[in-house]
């Protein structure tokens, strides 16, 4: 059905909402919010010469567009964002970034507080501090924590006087946890140990250094020199944490800085996290097809996306540019913060200085960029050119895939499907498969249902985004060559499935040698062998080892899940409920195995009667 955009552009409502457009395929090529559709869409459609090379370039692509009424400015705001990541269309402003950074929390929440790593921030009455852009530095701080306050690790529900388990755990008897397990701790010591922790990680780290300076003196009085010695080295790893942290704004307030670097076609976001005045970390992200984006757009587009998908968000945000919609990116995010957020572009003063700094480190960050990016880029074409010319192929290989298939004794056979692009692992489009149709060590069949797998996926997507009903998906996208782990037997079976669906992609075999190393490659049922020095050599033994890594690993957690469930899936009364919970209590299945009938049923759900089956299940002869 024929859709004719000017009679379509007349039905616009004068609402709030997201639009999509699409070009001929029905492919999104864009995504944009609106607090009025009709105003905002047919801007587009208008002549106008003020409108960039790249808006024009993207007007003169679409052939239909759709849109979805919201009931407010911010609900579209996150719909536009939401939808952007999911559809990566080609003429958005895209942030490739889908790191969670660390926290530390502090579970104030519970009777006895715990101090854990993790990405998530919930509103559960929790205290977080963070985000830390470097795992290692949460972990040095964790380590030297535990080291200093017998807090324990256990995810045991407990409360205070109550004895939840009949014997402590390793850590009590190590003098790593005072045992609030048993019943006999005060509960208002322990709590003044977390206060002094929270202090700690709120900025005040001179009281927990004078602490260790005073532990350190009493152990050298009482000429315990090895003691002495251990709080010496915690108090070197503080203070190396202390310099990691550098003071760089008077205000307590937390803050994120963001400024940016804008190169011809890609642009560096420089971000820093400031928490109680002290750098904490700093990251930069890259935003690729900048070409006509103005710097206003890059940053707009980065906040909402980078936000978006962040745990926390900081009272103040500092940002090098206005853009459009800052006021109602503030309000959008003070709703997801619960509290006022203010975002200001600095003129004078401090903040101003603080922003320069975040410049001049995007700016370099750019430039090492650049070079970097530029020469892997030649490197990796020049190796796909040279693969063409060994192999004789039509076209440069841009996509590859490469597919293996792992099992022990035909035990849960499991295919991988792993994606290069132009040189680089692309993980985002790895895929795993369960065998499903074959039974026992059969390689040949279980490639063979991996590979009809795929391509009737393929088939299948191309379809629904002829109908419009999909945007692009990474089945869809055929490979430019395939590899496969195997010789001449592997090869054949690839071939058969390709003519099958009436495809037409080239098709080699990565062939090992006796110790079970890359040797070279199988193509039109002749062995190539490839030099070990060349770069040629290199890309395929690194796609062949990527490739058996991912199925090996797919393998090895459907075996441990496997090992799982016999276990305890065969108790009667045990439903997936109260398995987690047994785990998320005990948090092993050897402690599950030792705990007493009182322990298994004081664990949540759990009764008599289930606890004593648990209880005689282990113990059965």
């Amino acid at each position: 059905m024929h859709f004719d955009i000017q009679e379509e552009l007349k039905k616009l409502p004068d609402s709030p909402g997201v639009y999509l457009m699409k070009d001929e395929k029905g492919q999104i090529i864009y995504v944009g919010k609106a607090n009025s559709l009709k105003k905002r869409v047919r801007q587009y459609f208008q002549s106008s010469s003020s409108k960039s090379t790249k808006v024009k370039t993207m007007v003169s692509h679409i052939s239909e567009f759709e849109y979805i009424l919201t009931d407010s400015e911010i609900e579209a705001l996150i719909l536009e964002s939401n939808l952007i990541k999911k559809h990566k269309p080609k003429y958005n402003v895209l942030l490739r970034d889908d790191k969670q950074y660390p926290y530390i929390k502090v579970t104030v929440n519970e009777s006895y507080p715990r101090v854990i790593k993790t990405r998530k921030v919930l509103k559960d009455g929790s205290k977080y501090f963070g985000p830390y852009t470097s795992t290692g530095a949460v972990n040095d701080t964790l380590n030297i924590i535990r080291d200093l306050y017998p807090i324990r690790t256990c995810k045991l529900k407990l409360e205070e006087g109550k004895k939840v388990r009949e014997r402590p755990c390793l850590n009590y008897f190590i003098g790593k946890c005072q045992g609030p397990c048993m019943g006999n701790v005060n509960h208002g010591n322990y709590m003044e140990m977390i206060n002094e922790i929270v202090m700690f990680l709120n900025g005040r780290e001179e009281k927990l250094i004078e602490i260790i300076k005073e532990k350190m003196s009493e152990a050298s009085k009482n000429l315990d020199f090895e003691e002495a010695a251990r709080y010496r080295d915690q108090l070197v790893s503080l203070q190396h944490i202390l310099e990691k942290q550098k003071i760089i704004s008077t205000t307590t307030m937390d803050q994120d800085i963001i400024g940016m670097a804008k190169g011809m076609e890609d642009a560096i976001v420089q971000t820093f996290f400031v928490r109680n005045g002290k750098l904490i970390g700093r990251e930069h992200f890259i935003i690729s097809d900048i070409e006509g984006q103005s710097r206003e757009e890059i940053l707009a587009s980065f906040t909402k996306q980078f936000y978006m998908g962040s745990s926390y968000i900081p009272k103040e945000i500092l940002i090098e540019e206005e853009f459009e919609d800052m006021a109602l990116v503030a309000r959008w995010l003070s709703e997801k913060r619960g509290s006022k957020v203010y975002i200001k572009m600095p003129k004078r003063g401090e903040k101003n200085h603080l922003m320069e700094m975040v410049r001049k480190n995007a700016l370099q960050a750019l430039n090492q960029y650049s070079d970097r990016i530029k020469r892997n880029m030649n490197e990796n074409k020049s190796t796909l050119m040279a693969l063409k010319e060994v192999l004789g192929l039509e076209h440069i290989p841009n996509r590859i895939e490469a597919f293996d298939i792992s099992n022990i004794q035909g035990v849960e056979s499991v295919g991988s499907m792993v994606v290069f692009e132009e040189g680089n692992k692309k993980s985002s489009d790895y895929r795993r498969f369960k065998i499903k149709s074959i039974e026992g060590p059969n390689d040949y069949g279980s490639m063979e249902e991996i590979l009809w797998r795929r391509f009737k996926r393929a088939i299948e997507e191309s379809k629904l985004i002829k109908e419009n009903k999909v945007g692009i998906e990474s089945f869809s996208i055929l490979p430019d060559l395939i590899m496969m782990d195997g010789g001449k037997g592997q090869v054949n079976i690839a071939l058969k499935v390709i003519e099958q669906f009436n495809l037409n992609i080239p098709v080699c075999g990565m062939i090992k040698d006796d110790f079970h190393k890359t040797r070279g490659l199988i193509y039109n049922n002749k062995e190539i062998t490839i030099a070990k020095n060349t770069e040629v050599f290199k890309l395929i033994t690194r796609i062949q080892d990527e490739a058996h890594r991912f199925a090996i690993s797919y393998h090895r957690s459907l075996r441990d899940k496997k090992l799982f469930k016999s276990v305890l899936d065969d108790i009667s009364g045990i439903g997936d409920k109260r398995k987690k919970a047994l785990l998320r209590t005990l948090g092993s299945i050897d402690n599950i195995k030792t705990a007493s009938t009182k322990e298994l049923q004081d664990v949540e759900g759990m009764n008599i009667i289930s606890a004593e089956a648990v209880y005689n299940f282990f113990r059965k002869k």
